[in-house]
């Protein structure tokens, strides 16, 4: 019965991994990250996520959530442990504003789904293996996620941020593939985790991970572009205070000082009416404003340079009249049909120059040809609108 029961020994050797991965781990967290570091880490990928959620659900047409995302510190040894199923990984590297890169990683199946509704179908599993095909589709929708994402960070950092093209993998966390492509990896790393979910084929998770030296530089980098702006900002919060009376009114009687709800705003009325009062007893010319007649003709007369476009031909048309007519109407004109216009008899006719409304005039007969006498020219101001 001795023999089958396991020594200390045997069971510290047992334990050693979960145990002494525990202790590491709170370690880590501790040494590198406070609560306050990993809510701004949760924050960067919230907001790039949910920017990369949006280009995503415009591309599939489909709606896309994205949950608030689960910060953690972890290793492969116990990510591999907790995700079994092989997955996609989306390598994202940065080439300009930060200098490092993060890893996408999908469930296969997912990816499946999304390239099925990229490439017009219902979002279907397809019992195959990913094929070419799907890391291609999916390398184009991660491209287009983390673009975006990328321009979020732009300006949450306040500077510009660019990536390089991302590279797709298919691969599982058991496999030494994964370090041998990501060393930075091999260590502890940050976690990101989120719940995504697409219309009503997706509800699965989809993990964001950081180096954690790269994850330390990014919130360095977040809480200095912050600490410029609270820099400005205390010099204004006195003058916005109106808690304290002007220094000028502490000698005077507790009965003609300010109230405390307006008193910058009776100082300044009092300060504007003394400013107003010298001014009272200078003299003033004040002479009643003239506009111009535009009624009147211009009494500019001809300029100058007119010569230069003397000799241009205009044409010149008189308009008897107008009226409008139905298609229907119009199609059964023959010789014969009279049309009736909307001039009177004896009415003035209109003068168009080059289409232009100018003058008024009436009709005589010159050596048996028709002519038009001038009778009005029409202002400037009034030819605008006339058609």
């Amino acid at each position: 019965m001795m023999s089958d029961m396991l020594s200390q020994e045997e069971i510290d050797a047992l334990l050693t991994g979960s145990g002494s991965s525990t202790s590491s781990k709170n370690d880590v967290e501790e040494e590198y990250f406070t609560e306050d570091e990993k809510d701004a880490i949760g924050e960067i990928g919230n907001i790039s996520m949910g920017t990369a959620a949006t280009a995503l659900s415009t591309l599939l047409g489909n709606r896309v959530n994205i949950t608030t995302p689960k910060v953690s510190i972890i290793d492969i040894n116990e990510l591999s442990n907790q995700h079994i199923l092989p997955f996609v990984a989306v390598d994202v590297k940065y080439k300009e504003g930060l200098e490092g890169l993060n890893v996408l990683i999908l469930q296969e199946d997912d990816v499946k789904i999304i390239t099925d509704l990229m490439m017009g179908g219902s979002g279907s599993i397809s019992p195959d293996p990913l094929s070419e095909l799907h890391l291609s589709a999916i390398s184009e929708a991660m491209n287009q996620m983390v673009g975006s994402a990328s321009t979020s960070l732009s300006e949450m950092f306040s500077k510009k941020i660019d990536i390089y093209p991302p590279r797709v993998f298919s691969m599982d966390f058991n496999s030494e593939s994964f370090t041998e492509i990501f060393p930075e990896f091999t260590m502890s790393f940050i976690k990101i985790s989120f719940r995504m979910e697409i219309g009503t084929l997706i509800d699965s998770e989809i993990m964001q991970l950081i180096p954690l030296q790269f994850g330390k530089e990014m919130i360095e980098k977040l809480m200095s572009s912050y600490g410029v702006e609270q820099e400005i900002a205390p010099p204004s919060k006195p003058v916005a205070s109106p808690a304290t009376p002007p220094p000028v009114r502490r000698g005077e009687p507790q009965q003609e000082q300010p109230r405390a709800a307006a008193p910058m705003t009776e100082h300044r009325q009092e300060a504007v009416v003394e400013q107003q009062r010298p001014q009272a007893t200078n003299p003033v010319n004040v002479q009643p404003l003239q506009f111009q007649s535009f009624d009147e003709p211009s009494a500019k007369g001809v300029p100058v340079n007119i010569d230069l476009i003397q000799d241009v031909p205009l044409n010149i048309t008189v308009e008897l009249g107008r009226t409008s007519k139905r298609i229907s109407e119009i199609l059964e004109f023959g010789p014969g049909t009279i049309l009736e216009l909307d001039k009177l008899v004896g009415e003035p006719l209109d003068i168009l120059v080059n289409g232009q409304y100018v003058a008024k005039g009436e009709v005589v007969v010159i050596d048996e040809n028709y002519g038009i006498r001038i009778t009005d020219i029409v202002n400037s101001s009034k030819r605008l609108g006339k058609i």
